[in-house]
């Protein structure tokens, strides 16, 4: 009873294998899907590659390198880092990192300026022409309008036809 079920186990053992390593390969051919969900003949013919190489004792790591060098870093799903790829790794941190960076600038400089004139001017220290010219401008109201403006929008249309 057992040598019956040793062939049977070893080819379950195979296919699972092969299903695991085929959920990680691109096909050539669709390239939006794997080899293990593709039928296109380059997909059936590397799954049947990949079962001989794994039937003749390879590691995954080996059937993944293979095929990476026969077919191009293209075909993983999974390509290698290295220094090449280093920038398509870290891109998305890095824009995210400077965007940041800038938001937060602005905002501490911002915050900044306002305090800084705020607490000379309780602390009476005389300003600089530029300060003076800042905080007329920041404590300056909008001229009144009234309820309604002197000129709305629809008018501003209506003139130019």
């Amino acid at each position: 009873m057992e040598n019956e079920e040793d062939p049977v186990k070893k080819q379950q053992i195979v296919d699972a294998r092969a299903r695991n390593i085929s959920h990680n390969v691109r096909c050539l051919e669709c390239g939006s899907q794997s080899i293990e969900e593709s039928q296109a003949d380059i997909a059936v013919l590397l799954r049947k590659l990949i079962r001989d190489e794994i039937r003749s004792g390879k590691s995954d790591k080996d059937i993944y390198k293979k095929l990476g060098e026969e077919y191009g870093e293209t075909i993983l799903y999974t390509p290698k880092f290295d220094w090449q790829t280093a920038g398509l790794w870290f891109s998305p941190l890095l824009i995210a990192t400077t965007a940041g960076g800038i938001w937060a600038y602005g905002r501490h400089r911002q915050r900044t300026n306002v305090h800084l004139l705020a607490m000379n001017l309780t602390r009476g220290v005389p300003l600089t022409r530029n300060e003076k010219e800042s905080m007329i401008e920041i404590l300056t109201p909008p001229p009144a309008q009234g309820i309604f403006p002197s000129s709305p929008w629809w008018k501003k249309l209506l003139q130019r036809e």
